[in-house]
């Protein structure tokens, strides 16, 4: 007999206790165990219209509701006695007589209709020009065609809600004028639980270890249920580098945590590098790896995981030669001197500062011949051959200090690394998986092809264009890496709802694009549950602003919303003691993150929004969203030209997105008049 879970099972076994979770596990273990002669644990639901619904006894109270037929058991939903009955009261499993995948059905209830005057007749709804064979194909259960023919915007967001997964994509992507793509079968299925789409509720499981990664941690469905563009991205074979994109909240992170595991898997001797640009998100990654592999410890060993600043010393450091990195500070100490001496160089500090970064550094521009011929991407200020020669100067002695004091910056110790695996021919990896791409560098790219070349499924990208808040866009065509025919955007938000995401999505333009012409779209992005509008509120000053995020603090609490499941956020450290004061009105704790990200159970976590992120919180509040502040007027000061400026904005921008996008449930935007700029963009 096979054994099944569902999603549904893991989402209510996630909100009871601890000690009520223990119970359940036991229970699941032994119908495991022997699902064909549970004995005196199974009772038959009599009131339940699918007569092979079963309940399981797990405690006194506690009732696991199963599925149960000569063929398999499937763990359905687990609750009290009541509330556990009363879910399986209003279902029943069926095969979708058009898509042939297994789902939940909810039963519709008997709805009286009062009868409309003849002169006042009933608006069509937003899907009444599709027929019911085409709302069919999409997955829509039979019994709930008519309702959603008829519904309008306000009743199709609430209908989602009760729909099967992809009939919920579906319908709302068709409202807003998309055609939704139609999982079709493999032709391997044997079974109505091996359709693509039943396989992103339903998980057959095949021993006791795959039941326990399971239960072991139920809020975390990824490690169980893929949704089937994801299932296909981590199982595909690329004959290059490819990237996947999407806004946030649409699985990017998961697609590269199980598409490292697929490589693993697949090539027994291979090592498998995953990899991202900062430690608090390299720690993430780790240990959500863990989880994943919890069950095949051999299968981790094969998986590094790091932060590209420490994977680059490492491995230099592996050559026999110690590293010491230049900050950003050490650097000015050495460029404002030169600056001073070079006369003919008559440009300010902020511009020769940014040209070091954004060109001579970031190209890795080592002599003048190569300072010249360097494009100057992104620069608005053209420089003429002689001014170029008088700025090479300073950029001659500040390479020369470096030198000096056994110094490198970070892009120098990539370019290094490059030549190095590029010369040696081998690396200690065959496959390379980076995640929040957006923000890879020049050098980080040159490496990663001198380090895994660009052959079949060396290279796998996942990231957002609209979360770029780090480095400057650039080819990365020009460093060999092309992606054209290899690039896939994610569509369905799973982490925030509808109204949060269309209200940050109005930070950034519906298309983004990088230099190399490859385009993400967000049109067609649709959220697959509801909530509650965010809030964007601009206030007289700071008191207020602190009283009315306590009010607010306070108002989630109140509705069932844990400390540890909010979040507040601000542009700086200088405006931290803002979010303090609110979470402390409130009467509540709070805990500061530092580059662990980790938070703490019973207090609100409290962050700049450069650290957000990766995290996930059923509320946020973004505070200090003052002129001035967003966007950091001391950034914009130290602007070198105009294309720094423009450049400053849109990362700002960006940081404001990822910040609102942390939230699932409820989002709280505040600010002292005149407030952000930004905030005028959603509707302050």
């Amino acid at each position: 007999m096979n054994f099944f879970i569902a999603d549904t099972f893991q989402d209510s076994l996630s909100r009871l206790t601890a000690d009520e979770q223990k119970a359940v596990k036991t229970t699941a273990f032994d119908l495991q165990m022997n699902p064909a002669n549970p004995g005196f644990k199974l009772h038959k639901l009599d009131r339940a219209k699918d007569k092979n619904f079963w309940s399981a006894r797990a405690s006194s109270d506690l009732r696991i509701i199963v599925h149960r037929d000569q063929a398999s058991l499937l763990l359905c939903y687990v609750d009290h006695h009541d509330k556990a009955y009363s879910w399986a009261e209003r279902r029943k499993l069926e095969v979708h007589p058009k898509t042939g995948a297994a789902q939940f059905v909810e039963i519709r209830e008997v709805q009286t209709v009062l009868p409309v005057a003849p002169d006042v007749p009933a608006p069509p709804g937003l899907l009444a020009k599709f027929s019911a064979d085409e709302l069919l194909g999409y997955g829509v259960p039979e019994e709930w065609l008519a309702d959603v023919q008829a519904a309008d915007e306000e009743a199709l967001l609430a209908l989602a809600s009760r729909l099967p997964a992809e009939a919920a994509e579906a319908v709302l992507e068709l409202a807003v004028g998309g055609t939704p793509r139609i999982n079709k079968p493999t032709g391997f299925e044997t079974t109505p639980f091996d359709h693509p789409d039943a396989q992103r509720r339903f998980r057959l499981l095949n021993n006791p270890e795959e039941l326990r990664q399971a239960l072991d941690y139920p809020w975390d469905k990824w490690l169980v249920f893929l949704h089937p563009e994801q299932r296909a991205l981590v199982s595909r074979d690329f004959n290059g580098p490819a990237r996947v994109g999407g806004s946030a909240g649409t699985g990017k992170t998961i697609v590269a945590l199980h598409r490292a595991v697929a490589l693993a898997r697949r090539y027994r001797e291979a090592r498998v590098l995953l990899a991202t640009f900062s430690e608090p998100l390299a720690s993430a990654l780790r240990l959500r790896l863990k989880r994943l592999l919890a069950t095949d410890p051999l299968l981790l060993e094969r998986i590094d995981v790091y932060a590209f600043d420490a994977l680059a010393k490492r491995l230099y450091e592996l050559t026999g030669t110690p590293v010491t990195l230049a900050g950003r500070a050490e650097v000015r100490a050495l460029l404002r001197p030169a600056l001073q001496d070079t006369p003919d160089a008559r440009f300010n500090e902020a511009f020769v500062m940014a040209e070091w970064e954004q060109v001579v550094d970031a190209w890795q521009a080592r002599d003048w011949d190569s300072y010249r011929s360097t494009q100057r991407l992104g620069r608005k200020s053209r420089l003429s051959e002689s001014q170029r020669k008088a700025l090479w100067q300073v950029f001659e002695r500040v390479y020369a200090g470096l030198a000096e004091r056994g110094l490198m910056t970070p892009a120098d110790l990539y370019s290094r690394l490059a030549s190095h695996y590029q010369e040696l021919g081998k690396s200690p990896y065959q496959f390379a998986v980076i995640d929040e791409a957006q923000d890879i560098s020049v050098m980080q790219l040159r490496t990663l092809v001198g380090l895994i070349g660009t052959g079949e499924n060396a290279l796998f990208f996942a990231g957002d264009l609209g979360q770029r808040i780090f480095q400057s866009p650039f080819s990365w065509k020009a460093q060999g890496v092309d992606l054209r025919g290899r690039s896939r955007t994610l569509r369905v938000n799973y982490r925030t709802s509808h109204q949060i995401r269309q209200q940050a999505d109005k930070l950034l333009n519906p298309t983004v694009a990088d230099p190399d012409g490859n385009e993400e779209s967000r049109r067609d992005t649709v959220s697959v549950f509801n909530g509650a509008s965010p809030q964007v509120l601009l206030v007289a000053d700071v008191a207020a602003e602190g009283k009315a995020v306590a009010d607010w603090l306070r108002r989630c609490g109140a509705s069932g919303v844990a400390p540890h499941e909010i979040g507040v956020f601000v542009r700086s450290d200088a405006e931290v003691p803002r979010a303090r004061d609110a979470v402390l009105a409130a009467g509540l704790s709070s805990v500061e993150l530092d580059e662990r990200v980790e938070t703490t159970t019973g207090k609100v976590s409290i962050s700049t929004m450069h650290l957000a992120k990766g995290l996930e919180f059923r509320a946020v509040a973004v505070m200090a969203c003052d002129e001035g502040v967003l966007p950091l007027e001391s950034r914009l000061d130290q602007a070198g030209d105009q294309a720094d400026i423009r450049e400053i904005y849109e990362t700002e921008r960006h940081l404001l997105y990822v910040a609102c996008t942390r939230a699932r449930d409820n989002l709280l935007v505040t600010g002292v008049r005149p407030g952000s700029e930004f905030l005028g963009d959603m509707g302050a």
